[in-house]
């Protein structure tokens, strides 16, 4: 088997929402969703804490992270890449 293993983690885009913890960012990924009964697109959105080693990724910047091993009782996703850094103010 020649190809790349396609890789069973879960990989998401969001924004950081807050970067005061050390090593962790806290992240909000928003998705649009029907709802079930009225047929109406919805806002969902939800807040994962990642693992960032260094401490590089501060508010506003759009960053992807991908699932792993539970690094703490509520961090268990790792920052892999920047998507986009935060528009300067």
């Amino acid at each position: 088997m020649t190809e790349a293993k396609k890789s069973l983690k879960r990989t998401l885009v969001g924004k950081v929402v807050s970067d005061k913890r050390a090593k962790t960012v806290t992240v909000l990924i928003e998705r649009r969703v029907k709802h079930e009964l009225y047929g109406k697109i919805v806002g969902k959105s939800s807040k994962y804490h990642a693992h960032d080693e260094k401490s590089e990724y501060k508010m506003g910047d759009l960053i992807e992270i991908t699932e792993s091993r539970p690094i703490s009782k509520t961090k268990n996703w790792v920052v892999t890449r920047l998507v986009e850094k935060a528009a300067a103010v």
